[in-house]
């Protein structure tokens, strides 16, 4: 298994804006959404994925979306991304000037009938006349095929590894820039992610970009171990653990942000997070969504006294 070291740093990409709160009730006034950004960025984040085009009728909480791109993108070395569930949210995150769109497939069927109303064959074409459409605009916004359910699915069951690679490749043939890989309803457990995205990474090389972990059964952050062993070092997580899928009952959402945080700094592996704003933040948050279910741990101890934070490395 290759490599054998674990990463210098990693990088975390903020998703609760998005797949947070696309999950529960409360409908946070956009102010408040800024306000998130702008919190997180001082705490240290550099990709955020602040919303996505949908239509404001199917998800009214993330109706602002081209605002908060507007914003976020004025926040220094901040790289923003949205994701697009066809041509028509991806023309509109390219008008945004998003820096990264995240095109959904699911492995799954059944999920993407369920979720896209589309097979997941038919998403991959769609990816194509988003490439197409993008490279007519002259935009530079990234393209990120994100297979999801690729551990399996509770309305299909077993999805099976040769799939997901295939479809993987098929987004890479289609004209993703970047592809990467989700535990959508968290079935996945750390044996599974090291041999699937350790294939992954062989495929895809450097444009594999990102996992994306559910702690459904609590192992999300046991899954990031394995795919750091493989060499991925880019990571989707909510803070406060917030969101989940509609299709997993039961679900108690994704990777917690300032959690991942402290386990990889812990870990010696450099992130840039300062985990006491990204603490406080958490603590705005859960005042803002009084009622919701939040999730994580470390927040009710705080950081350990022998925790020291780990500096970036220099750049090469």
């Amino acid at each position: 298994m290759t490599p054998t070291k674990l990463p210098a740093r990693a990088v975390i990409r903020e998703v609760g804006l998005r797949d947070g709160l696309q999950s529960i009730a409360t409908v946070l006034p956009t102010e408040r959404k800024r306000e998130w950004i702008r919190a997180a960025h001082a705490a240290g984040q550099r990709e955020i994925e602040v919303g996505s085009f949908v239509p404001a009728r199917l998800l009214p909480q993330l109706a602002d979306t081209a605002e908060l791109v507007a914003y976020a993108k004025t926040l220094p070395q901040l790289f923003v991304s949205v994701l697009v569930p066809n041509l028509r949210g991806a023309g509109n995150a390219i008008a945004a000037e998003a820096d990264l769109i995240i095109v959904p497939l699911s492995a799954s069927h059944a999920h993407s009938l369920a979720n896209l109303r589309r097979t997941p064959d038919e998403v991959v074409a769609e990816v194509a006349r988003i490439r197409a459409a993008r490279d007519a605009a002259g935009s530079r916004t990234l393209i990120e095929g994100g297979v999801g359910t690729a551990f399996g699915c509770t309305l299909q069951g077993e999805v099976k590894p040769a799939e997901v690679l295939r479809l993987m490749q098929a987004l890479l043939d289609a004209g993703a820039d970047r592809v990467s890989l989700a535990d959508t309803v968290g079935y996945a457990d750390p044996a599974q992610v090291r041999r699937l995205f350790e294939q992954a990474v062989h495929i895809a090389g450097e444009r594999f970009w990102c996992g994306h972990f559910h702690d459904t059964r609590g192992l999300g952050l046991a899954n990031v171990y394995a795919a750091l062993e493989v060499g991925v070092a880019r990571f989707d997580a909510c803070l406060a653990g917030i969101g989940g899928c509609p299709h997993a009952p039961g679900a108690s959402g994704n990777v917690s942000t300032e959690d991942l945080a402290y386990m990889l700094g812990s870990m010696g592996i450099a992130t840039g997070l300062d985990i006491g704003a990204l603490l406080a933040l958490r603590k705005r948050v859960a005042g803002w969504l009084a009622g919701e279910t939040l999730h994580g741990t470390l927040w009710r101890a705080g950081l350990p006294k022998t925790f020291v934070p780990q500096p970036l490395p220099a750049a090469a």
